[in-house]
């Protein structure tokens, strides 16, 4: 969506530069030991490298639904052997702690686990022209399900997709979403010296528009699908490698299920007759359901659209909805729209997008 279309309230705040900004509210657990790369590969939904490099995850139940998605970094251990340290939302939610979670499957395991979360601080980096050295846009492979995987050239360990560096991650969940790190708590990122260090709001705007979910409210615990929340296309699955808990039903839905929702930017724009309702009416109203509506039939003259959708993180005026892709692309040709009513009695229109970054076939 272009910059001019945007809420003036987003275009004041959203950062032109290059930018850092500290992100409240994550947990890191420290998983070492000779047999820890056997033993997330067992858990994790992507495959754990060989060699010691970060990457992007999801630990799911075996229902297949996601618990956590995670950034795993790379890391070593006192004794100089390979370790990781898994960076989740630390938020409440129905989902058992990733900690209690990993403990129960140690068994016999030479593993350690401990929440390092008190040594480190999460920051987000983003904007550098140096970024578009790696950061390009990639091949995809496409499952007649509607899953989507992106493709990564041959790589060494050098040039893994994710980076190579301790304690640093190349984000590749989107095309310009930028560097994930890990800080010793309290120390700035070697970032702050050529960055703006802005709030994690402006974080969780660019992430929005950029389209990617994150988190408890984006990707909800115990009910959210992989694919639903675009796990796969941010290279959060593996779907050739061995057993993995939550295996079954994902690859399942790979080889003969649908893929009918993903997680997309919208712009939330209020549509009733007094305007100045202000836009803290919808926020963080996460789990609102959104209404299907045929654009250019009066009310109760034909059949509705099937589902609904639901409203996930929001932030001044724009957001992230779970919508069936159909209903993306109705709203697109002009046949339908969206909204849905606040708790105030307001009615809010709901315009998605597909990022431009997005695999092109789905379009």
């Amino acid at each position: 969506m272009a910059l001019l279309k945007l809420p003036p309230a987003v275009r004041n705040i959203l950062p032109t530069g290059p930018s850092v900004a500290r992100l409240n509210f994550k947990s890191v657990l420290s998983v070492s030991g000779s047999q820890a790369p056997d033993f997330l590969h067992g858990i994790l939904s992507s495959a754990v490298p060989t060699s010691n490099r970060p990457f992007f995850s999801a630990a799911l139940n075996a229902q297949g639904r996601v618990l956590y998605d995670l950034l795993v970094f790379s890391d070593y251990s006192t004794n100089g052997r390979p370790a990781y340290l898994l960076e989740y939302d630390s938020h409440s939610s129905d989902a058992p702690s990733l900690h209690e979670l990993l403990q129960r499957y140690v068994l016999r395991a030479k593993v350690k686990i401990r929440d390092v979360s008190q040594e480190y601080d999460s920051w987000a980096s983003w904007g550098s022209e140096k970024d578009v050295e790696w950061d390009t846009e990639r091949d995809w492979l496409f499952a007649e399900s509607g899953a989507i995987e992106p493709v990564w050239p041959p790589t060494t360990s050098e040039d893994w997709p994710w980076g190579s560096q301790k304690h640093i991650i190349r984000d590749r969940r989107a095309v310009g979403i930028g560097h994930r790190l890990l800080v010793r708590k309290g120390d700035p990122p070697p970032q702050t010296s050529d960055h703006d260090i802005v709030p994690q709001d402006a974080y969780n705007l660019h992430r929005i528009l950029h389209g990617v979910p994150e988190g408890h409210i984006d990707i909800v615990p115990s009910v959210a699908f992989p694919m639903d929340s675009n796990l796969d296309v941010m290279g959060a699955v593996d779907f050739r490698k061995g057993c993995y808990i939550g295996q079954e039903l994902t690859v399942r839905t790979y080889h003969k299920g649908a893929v009918r929702k993903r997680t997309v930017p919208v712009l939330i724009q209020s549509s009733s007759r007094h305007k100045s309702t202000e836009t803290e009416d919808i926020h963080e109203k996460f789990g609102t359901n959104i209404d299907i509506k045929p654009a250019n039939i009066m009310e109760g003259s034909g059949p509705r659209p099937r589902g609904t959708g639901k409203l996930l993180s929001t932030s001044h005026g724009i957001g992230l909805a779970l919508l069936r892709t159909e209903h993306v692309d109705g709203v697109a040709s002009g046949n339908l729209k969206l909204d849905f009513t606040s708790e105030s009695g307001a009615t809010w229109s709901v315009t998605p997008w597909w990022p431009e970054w997005w695999p092109k076939r789905l379009l």
